[in-house]
């Protein structure tokens, strides 16, 4: 896939919900968006868990071709009283026969607790990234069958 088109499916939230989450994190029950002006910047996206809690995704970069990054804050579980918010950031680099793609999530704790919690928390997250680019890798492989 280009740059343009991975991007296109980062903001389909119809497809939001086949984040499964992974161990204690929740995976996406619903999103939709609140907010979606012109040039998507300043977007605001409304998640709802699976396990009940929701938070909002707010897009705060969005170049197609290098790279973009989405804000979640408005936590209303009790991960507002560990972190101030995320960053999820994706990074894009032509290759041949597609696109190489990072995908960064940086964590904000709010004092020492907050860190301590989020670091083990941050390793579940990235194995939740790593599940779901398995299932979007296997989507993407039986589409083209």
């Amino acid at each position: 896939m280009t740059s343009p088109e991975i991007c296109k499916e980062i903001i389909n939230t119809e497809r939001w919900s086949e984040f499964k989450g992974y161990s204690i994190l929740p995976g996406i029950k619903s999103a939709r968006f609140e907010v979606k002006p012109p040039g998507l910047i300043g977007s605001r996206i409304a998640v709802q868990n699976n396990d009940g809690s929701s938070h909002v995704e707010e897009i705060i970069e969005w170049d197609t071709i290098n790279r973009v990054s989405l804000r979640f804050q408005e936590f209303d579980s009790a991960l507002q009283n560990l972190a101030t918010h995320f960053v999820e950031t994706w990074k894009f680099r032509n290759v041949p026969g597609g696109t190489e793609t990072s995908r960064i999530m940086t964590m904000y704790p709010k004092g020492v607790l907050g860190w301590l919690i989020l670091l083990p928390i941050s390793r579940l997250m990235k194995r939740a990234f790593e599940e779901n680019l398995r299932q979007i890798n296997n989507a993407s492989s039986f589409a083209k069958t």
